[in-house]
């Protein structure tokens, strides 16, 4: 692979790890003001019609078109992008964004598993190994070492929320793998105004049944810059830097920038003043490394055979002169 090609597509996908790293501490900023479904509707609505500007004008009106596979678009939209948003942010009204971001990182893992899950072959004896590994690493920053927090219920329902947003995340990325000859563009546009109907009709249910109220138009003036990260930063920016960067690294080398989201969610905190303890910074290590310790061995499991050394060929003796 060219150099450059590679130099770029890290810078790419280092551009999306940061912004995703950053996401989850400016969205638990609104929170208090701005719910998570208000906040995943004006979000998703507005990502929609810019990302439907750029494909009308890279690519045409025809690649509106559904083809056909409405229904799974719809399905992977609602999964993705109303499935990951909602759990994700309603779960950082009850943890903090480094553990959100620290759970996201472990999508690699999750994914073998979803796999394992559809397609009934067991995971390597590795990939098994590393999933416990990291999540021994993320109980670790979720308890801070004190395990009996769990028991009591002070700890947990965020950060399981978070969980089933990332596999939310998997199953929609896993999704567009077979839509093959479409852009990502296209897929992200398609899959994103649909999913948008769905955050739409939970917002509605959620409003209606009194389980949040809409905010006034004082707080989404007031959360107009966070809502500017989140929209323009968080979604369209950083989902096309992400797919650029994939597309130059290949999967196997691009995922493992994911492993720099809770590096990048661990500095917006500390520079904002938290002090995370030695147990938090270990877990996070562990964790990390067990993401990278599979991406590394899931590369030399799929690396072809070096071919058998064949044996030297017997030089016919040379008779007497």
């Amino acid at each position: 692979m060219n150099n450059r090609i590679r130099l770029s597509g890290a810078g790419l996908a280092l551009t999306s790890a940061a912004a995703w790293g950053g996401m989850f501490p400016v969205a638990k900023s609104i929170l208090p003001t701005v719910n998570p479904f208000h906040l995943t509707l004006v979000r998703y609505v507005t990502a929609s019609a810019i990302l439907a500007v750029l494909l009308l004008a890279f690519e045409g009106r025809s690649r509106f078109s559904f083809e056909g596979r409405g229904a799974a678009l719809f399905w992977l939209g609602s999964a993705g992008f109303a499935g990951f948003s909602l759990f994700a942010f309603a779960g950082l009204r009850y943890t903090h964004p480094q553990n959100v971001s620290l759970i996201m990182a472990t999508m690699p893992l999750i994914s073998v598993l979803v796999a394992a899950a559809q397609t009934g072959k067991r995971p390597p004896a590795y990939t098994i190994g590393t999933v416990a590994v990291a999540l021994f690493g993320v109980s670790l920053v979720i308890c801070k070492g004190d395990y009996g927090l769990l028991l009591h219920g002070q700890v947990g329902r965020g950060d399981l929320l978070a969980l089933a947003g990332a596999v939310c995340w998997v199953v929609y990325t896993r999704g567009g793998a077979s839509f093959t000859g479409w852009s990502p563009l296209r897929y992200t546009t398609l899959t994103a105004s649909l999913g948008s109907i769905t955050i739409a009709a939970a917002t509605a249910i959620a409003t209606a049944t009194g389980y949040v109220h809409t905010p006034s138009t004082r707080d989404f003036t007031a959360a107009a810059p966070q809502l500017l990260y989140l929209i323009v930063i968080a979604a369209v920016l950083a989902v096309f830097t992400w797919n650029l960067g994939i597309r130059r690294l290949g999967p196997q080398n691009g995922i493992l920038f994911m492993n720099l989201v809770p590096v990048t969610t661990f500095t917006v905190e500390i520079v904002r003043g938290y002090r995370p303890g030695t147990v938090e910074l270990a877990g996070a290590l562990v964790t990390v490394a067990a993401l990278v310790a599979n991406n590394l061995l899931a590369r030399r499991s799929a690396a072809p055979p070096l071919p058998a050394r064949l044996p030297a060929v017997a030089q016919p003796a040379r008779s007497a002169a």
